[in-house]
């Protein structure tokens, strides 16, 4: 083989294996196979008392190949999540990001909704381990939707998934209304609380956003008492001293008193309102985040991307069989029941085993009992085996004597009780799955309530609650305009904001925000861009000697290109930026001519597109222009 196949085969094998057994979850159990060793391994040790997380990660280490240390990650982050393994001890703290204890000094042990949900020994499908020692399971037979319940992420070679978690009591709250042929919507849910916006959320493939729960606790104090998932306390923190250190926002100081409670006290600076300081944690910090899900799940051995709602739909179908399946095991136990006690029965109540005392041979006392039973075979179930035989040659005979036949025959009563209530179950296999969802919710719904908030919030515009604190001057001497120019009167802007400069030649321009750059001597107007500013411009053509009149305004264009006002050859009489536009003109003596000067009010002209030529003024050359009544940016050229 040649190396290019080499590496092309074994690069395929890892990539299968990261996909399937590493990093995304499969849709059968939910869980990646480190989450399943984990639980089965808590499974084998349990025995009703904490365990060391030490010795559970040693007893996994038989099943997972790679090493103690992402055992024990695994371990301490499914334990957060609250549903399968109960914690005794420091596991860490997902709201402060605080780092857990040891394996050696912490302990955890299976939750009462595991032992119940989780395992059965007679639907699992075992496989080797690694190393061909012990037998682990291939998925487990899960009675809940656990991929939607705890989420995952992982990273695999060429794809990676993000599943949110959701809440415990809506997703079987929507399997009962699947199975009722109903409309279901799964939503997220977080452990940290907080509030959502789930309007684009697309069933797991679209994002989300997510925001602290912010109380204003008088006019100066603003309280953080949830975060957003994905963050703690501690980054929280530090975005907002970032965003302070950036000018982004004015707080004096940031006090957390985090406890068993979040409790982040934030200080506006003086003068600014605890109102504005909420908007703009929302647009400058982690107080806000959004959040993109991609639902990818190994479904029959294949990584898909599915929905929220097909996830549950299949966890749905799957909980019926799985049910079905258990009561056809009880059926089959309790059809064996009842066969062995009617066996017995008969062969004490017809004393069969007296036939057996004259018997000289084994295989003679085999007949005999085997003769005897089979007389009563019409009240068995079915035919009677060498195995029934020999389970009645072991009876003792101080069981014979002290059989009590009425108690027999009460058991059996109860027996066949059982098997029509099974029988009748399985014939409303439906209807049973929605009464066992129901006695999950009843039993454990109550400790298990949606914690975050859904709701709609508008979109915080960073630009309108950024603080114009960013001083731009303009240099008139040295052409320079810029943050780091120190001459020249300042302009107030925000990162966000844009110049406009235009020179006296018609030419203009929209630039950032720069530190030092040169735009020329000869401007006629420099400050922040508004696409609603409107520009009154009165220019000359030099060739023709007339003078035309442009109202407009700038709405559209490329950032640090170089635009023109009018065609090259003409020029600027007078500008302005009031709506009133009136002004005073002198014509050119001349002979004949009557009106020397007038005064024309433009204020009614229609506003065009600033490539327009605009209207001609006169059809006599102006000499001279200056604006009437108020004085402006620039009265005269």
């Amino acid at each position: 083989m040649s190396l290019g196949k080499l590496m092309g085969q074994n690069f395929i094998e890892y990539a299968s294996y990261v996909i399937k057994d590493r990093a995304i979850p499969d849709i059968s159990d939910g869980f990646k196979p480190v989450q399943r060793r984990i639980l089965h391994s808590l499974f084998e040790k349990d025995d009703g008392r904490f365990n060391k997380v030490a010795n559970i990660v040693g007893h996994c280490m038989q099943y997972h190949p790679h090493g103690d240390a992402s055992i024990y990650a695994a371990l301490v982050n499914l334990a957060n999540k609250e549903y399968f393994i109960e914690k005794q001890g420091n596991f860490g703290n997902i709201f402060t990001g605080d780092a857990p204890s040891a394996a050696r000094y912490i302990e955890c042990r299976l939750t009462p909704l595991a032992r119940e949900v989780l395992f059965n020994k007679d639907l699992t499908k075992y496989v080797d381990s690694y190393d061909g020692r012990n037998k682990e399971p291939l998925c487990l037979p899960v009675k809940l939707p656990v991929s939607l319940l705890i989420g995952a992420e992982g990273i695999a070679v060429g794809m990676a998934t993000k599943i949110l978690p959701h809440n415990f009591c809506e997703l079987l709250e929507g399997q009962i209304k699947i199975l009722q042929n109903e409309e279901v919507e799964p939503l997220p849910d977080f452990l940290q609380g907080g509030s959502m916006d789930v309007t684009e959320y697309n069933q797991g493939n679209g994002k989300v956003r997510v925001r602290a729960v912010i109380d204003i606790k008088g006019p100066k104090c603003l309280v953080i008492r949830q975060v957003p998932y994905g963050t703690t306390t501690e980054s929280i923190i530090n975005s907002i001293d970032n965003a302070a250190k950036r000018g982004k926002i004015k707080i004096s100081q940031v006090n957390d008193y985090t406890a068993e409670q979040i409790e982040i006290e934030i200080i506006p600076a003086r003068g600014v309102s605890a109102e504005e300081i909420k908007l703009a944690l929302y647009a400058f910090t982690d107080c806000e985040v959004s959040i993109s899900p991609n639902l990818i799940i190994i479904k029959d051995d294949k990584p898909h991307q599915i929905s929220a709602k097909e996830t549950l739909k299949y966890y749905t179908h799957q909980l019926k069989n799985l049910l079905e399946a258990e009561l056809y095991f009880s059926l089959q136990k309790n059809e064996e029941k009842q066969h062995e006690k009617t066996l017995i029965q008969i062969f004490i109540e017809n004393r069969i085993y007296k036939e057996i005392e004259e018997q000289k041979s084994y295989e003679n006392v085999q007949r005999a009992v085997f003769d005897g039973v089979n007389r009563f075979r019409h009240l068995l179930e079915r035919d009677v085996t060498n195995d029934d035989v020999e389970k009645l040659l072991q009876i003792q005979i101080k069981k014979i004597s002290r059989f009590d036949i009425e108690k027999n025959k009460k058991e059996l009563a109860e027996i066949q009780k059982n098997i029509h209530t099974i029988n009748r179950n399985l014939k409303n296999i439906s209807n049973y799955t929605i009464a066992y969802l129901k006695k999950i919710l009843d039993k454990y719904g109550p400790f298990y309530q949606r914690r975050t908030k859904i709701e709609t919030f508008d979109l915080v515009d960073a630009k309108k609650v950024a603080l114009a604190n960013i001083k731009v001057r303009y240099d008139k001497k040295k052409g320079y305009l810029g943050t780091e120019v120190n001459e020249g009167e300042s302009i107030n802007v925000t990162d966000f904001d844009r110049l406009l400069y235009i020179d006296l030649e018609g030419k203009y321009t929209v630039t950032g925000v720069p530190k030092k750059k040169f735009i020329g001597e000869n401007l006629l107007y420099v400050n922040k861009f508004d696409k609603n500013i409107l520009f009154n411009l009165i220019y000359k053509d030099l060739q023709s000697k007339l003078s035309y009149c442009k109202r407009f305004k700038i709405e559209k264009f490329i950032l640090d290109k170089e635009y023109q006002l009018f065609e090259a050859g003409s020029k600027i009489q007078v500008f302005s930026l009031k709506r009133q536009f009136k002004v005073k003109v002198t014509y050119r003596p001349k002979k004949r001519l009557k009106i020397k000067t007038e005064v024309l009010d433009f204020s009614d002209q229609l506003v065009k597109g600033v490539t327009s030529k605009g209207n001609r003024v006169s059809s006599k050359e102006i000499t001279h222009i200056t604006l009437c009544f108020e004085k402006h940016i620039q009265e005269t050229i």
